[in-house]
C-alpha cells in the first residue's frame, strides 16, 4: 500500500495549499460541531437549577449559530477536498494518456485494449474516491474522534475508558475485513479488465463474429464472464454487509454500556443531568465516525487495489526511446538509408537474419517476397517502430538509435498495411499530423492519391464522417485516404507498405502516375506483391525467409530466373485469364 501511494504523492503535494485550506475547514467544522452538544449541557444544566427564558433564548441562539457556522465550513470542506480530488483525477488520467501514447507496440502487443481501458476509467474512478471522500472522511473521522474522546474525558474520564473498551475490537475487525476487502476488489478489477476486453474485442470484430455465425457463442462466453463478475461482487458485497452490522453492534454496545454505568453514576451524584446529557450528545456524534471508519476502509481498500494497477501503465518504460543527448537530423534532404548486418528475432522466431542494404538518397526501392519474409519488418525498423536485435540501420551514416524518434518520425510518411482512420471527417484524417495544412493543400494530396472524384461523390464532401476506423469506406478508399495523409507532410521518406492491395489495377495506375511527381527527389520505398507496382523502381529487393535472396532493376531480375521472374510470370498469366 505504501508504495503504491508514493505515486500520487506528487499529485497531493502539488495542490498542498488546496489541502491545507480544505483541513483548516474541516478543523473549524469540527471544532464548531463539539462546540454544540457542550451548549445543549450547558442550557440542560441551566434549566435543572431554575427556568429562566434569557438564559434559554440566549443557549437557542449560541446553539443556531455554532450549528450554522459548522454548516458553512463543512460546504467548503466538502468543496475544497472533493473539488481537489478531481483535479488529481484529470491530472492522472492526462499523465496516463501521455504515457500510453509514447510506450512501443511491443506493449500494446502483450497488454489488451479492454484491461487499458479499464484501469483508465473504473480504477481511476476508485482512486478518485480514495483521495476525495476517502481522505476527507479519514481525516474528519480521526479529528472528530480525537476532540469529542479529549471532551469526554474532561467530563468524566471514568465513564470515557469504558465507552471506549469496544475500540480494539473495532481495529482489528477493521484490519481483518480491510485485507479481505483489498484482496477481492483486486480480484473484482481484473475481472471488470477482462470484460471489458471481451466487448471491445467483438464490437471490433463483430463483422468476423456475423459471418461465421458466432453471435450465440460469444453470448454464451460473455455471460459466463459476466456471470463470475457478479458473483464476485456478490461475495464482496457479504464481506461487506458483515462488516458494517459488526461495525454498528460494537457502537451498540458502547451506547448501552454509556447508559447503564452513565445512568448509575447520574444517579449518584458524579455527574449533573447536563453532563449525563452532554456525553451521550457527544457519543452520539461517534456513531457516524465509527461506522464512516468502515466504509472509509472500504474506499481505500479499493483505492489503493486500483492505484496499484493504475502504476503498472504510469511506471511502464517505452522500449524504443530517444538517447538523453539526441544528434540533429541535417536540415538538407538526402534521405539515405543503410542496413548494416541487421537481424530482429521475435519469441516466435527470427524474422530478418543478417540484412544488410544500401538505399541512395531520393531512389526508389521496392521490396517484394512472399507472405511472412520480412518485409514490414524491414520497414518498420525505419521509423523506429521497433529497434534491430543486432546489427543497426542508419540515416544519412547516423545510427537511428542516437536520433530522436519524434523528429525522426517527422521526416517520414508511412503508409502502412493496415490503414487505421480515425471517426472524424475526411479533410481531418488527411490532414493528421499537419496541423497548418490548407483545404488546397488536402485537395492536392486527395488527387495525388486517387481519392478526389471519390469524394465529390459523397454528400459532404471532404466533411463527411468516415465512422470508426473509417468503416463507411471501401478498403481501397481508406488506403488511398491513408496515402494522401503520408503525402501531405511532404516527408524526406516515404514508405508505402503494400499500400496499394485494394485497388484494381487501373487505379493503381492513376496513383503511381499522381505519385512520380511527389516520389522524385525524395527516397521512396515501396512494399507490393504486384510486379506492376514495383517494376518502375530504381531497385528491387527480393526477400525470402528474412534475408535478401534477390536485388536488381526488373529486367535484371526478370533475367536472374528466380522468384521475381516467377511471380512475375504468373501476374502475366492472371492478367491474359481475366482477360478472356
Amino acid at each position: 500500500m505504501r508504495e503504491a501511494l508514493k505515486t500520487v504523492w506528487p499529485y497531493m503535494w502539488r495542490y498542498r495549499r488546496g489541502w491545507a485550506r480544505g483541513m483548516g475547514a474541516l478543523l473549524l467544522k469540527d471544532l464548531f460541531a463539539a462546540a454544540v452538544p457542550f451548549f445543549i449541557g450547558k442550557g440542560v444544566d441551566s434549566i435543572t437549577r431554575g427556568f429562566r427564558l434569557g438564559g434559554i433564548l440566549w443557549f437557542a441562539a449560541a446553539l443556531v449559530g455554532f450549528s450554522a457556522i459548522k454548516g458553512i465550513f463543512q460546504y467548503w470542506m466538502r468543496v475544497i477536498l472533493i473539488g481537489i480530488s478531481r483535479d488529481i483525477e484529470y491530472d492522472l488520467r492526462n499523465d496516463l494518456f501521455q504515457n500510453l501514447v509514447r510506450l512501443s507496440s511491443d506493449f500494446y502487443a502483450r497488454v489488451r485494449t479492454g484491461d487499458i481501458m479499464a484501469r483508465a476509467t473504473n480504477d481511476l474512478n476508485a482512486v478518485r474516491m480514495m483521495l476525495g471522500p476517502g481522505v476527507m472522511y479519514w481525516c474528519e473521522t480521526c479529528l472528530t474522534f480525537l476532540v469529542v474522546t479529549a471532551i469526554m474525558l474532561a467530563v468524566d474520564w471514568p465513564l470515557t475508558l469504558l465507552a471506549l473498551l469496544p475500540a480494539p475490537l473495532i481495529s482489528l475487525a477493521v484490519v481483518y475485513f480491510g485485507r479481505k476487502i483489498h484482496a477481492r476488489f483486486e480480484r473484482i478489477q481484473r475481472m471488470f479488465s477482462d470484460i471489458s476486453s471481451r466487448v471491445q474485442e467483438n464490437i471490433s470484430g463483430v463483422r468476423v463474429i456475423r459471418a461465421y455465425v458466432q453471435e450465440e457463442a460469444e453470448l454464451r462466453q460473455f455471460e459466463k464472464l459476466n456471470k463470475d463478475y457478479i458473483a464476485e461482487n456478490l461475495k464482496l458485497a457479504r464481506i461487506s454487509g458483515l462488516f458494517m452490522p459488526l461495525l454498528q453492534a460494537l457502537v451498540g454496545l458502547t451506547l448501552l454500556l454509556v447508559l447503564w454505568i452513565g445512568g448509575r453514576r447520574l444517579l449518584a451524584g458524579h455527574i449533573t443531568l447536563g453532563q449525563f446529557v452532554m456525553f451521550n450528545t457527544y457519543l452520539a456524534m461517534l456513531v457516524w465516525p465509527m461506522i464512516a471508519f468502515g466504509w472509509v476502509v472500504n474506499l481505500m481498500q479499493r483505492g489503493t487495489a486500483s492505484l496499484k494497477r493504475i502504476n503498472e501503465l504510469l511506471t511502464e518504460r517505452p522500449t524504443i526511446a530517444g538517447p538523453a543527448s539526441p544528434k540533429q537530423l541535417p536540415e538538407a534532404p538526402p534521405g539515405e538509408i543503410e542496413f548494416r548486418d541487421v537481424t530482429v528475432e521475435y519469441p516466435t522466431g527470427r524474422a530478418l537474419s543478417g540484412v544488410s542494404l544500401r538505399i541512395p538518397a531520393g531512389a526508389t526501392v521496392a521490396i517484394v517476397g512472399h507472405t511472412g519474409s520480412g518485409k514490414t519488418t524491414l520497414v518498420n525498423l525505419i521509423p523506429r517502430l521497433q529497434d534491430p536485435t543486432r546489427g543497426a540501420v542508419l540515416l544519412d551514416g547516423t545510427d537511428l538509435r542516437e536520433l530522436s524518434p519524434a523528429d525522426l518520425r517527422r521526416q517520414i510518411g508511412f503508409v502502412p498495411q493496415e490503414t487505421f482512420l480515425f471517426s472524424a471527417t475526411l479533410a481531418e484524417n488527411i490532414s493528421f499530423g499537419v496541423e497548418t495544412a490548407t483545404q488546397e493543400q488536402i485537395e492536392w494530396a486527395a488527387e495525388i492519391a486517387g481519392l478526389g472524384p471519390d469524394i465529390l461523390s459523397f454528400p459532404d464532401g471532404y466533411q463527411t464522417v468516415v465512422g470508426e476506423r473509417g468503416i463507411t469506406l471501401s478498403g481501397g478508399q481508406k488506403q488511398r485516404t491513408a496515402i494522401a495523409r503520408a503525402v501531405l507532410r511532404n516527408p524526406r521518406i516515404l514508405i508505402l507498405d503494400d499500400a496499394l492491395s485494394s485497388v484494381d489495377t487501373l487505379t493503381e495506375d492513376r496513383i503511381l502516375s499522381g505519385l512520380a511527381e511527389v516520389m522524385r527527389g525524395r527516397t521512396t520505398i515501396l512494399i507490393s506483391h504486384r510486379v506492376s507496382t514495383v517494376r518502375s523502381a530504381d531497385r528491387i529487393f527480393v526477400v525470402e525467409h528474412g534475408a535478401i535472396a534477390e536485388e536488381g532493376t526488373h529486367a535484371e531480375l526478370l533475367s536472374l530466373g528466380g522468384y521475381y521472374a516467377d511471380l512475375h510470370q504468373k501476374q502475366l498469366l492472371e492478367e491474359e485469364l481475366e482477360a478472356i
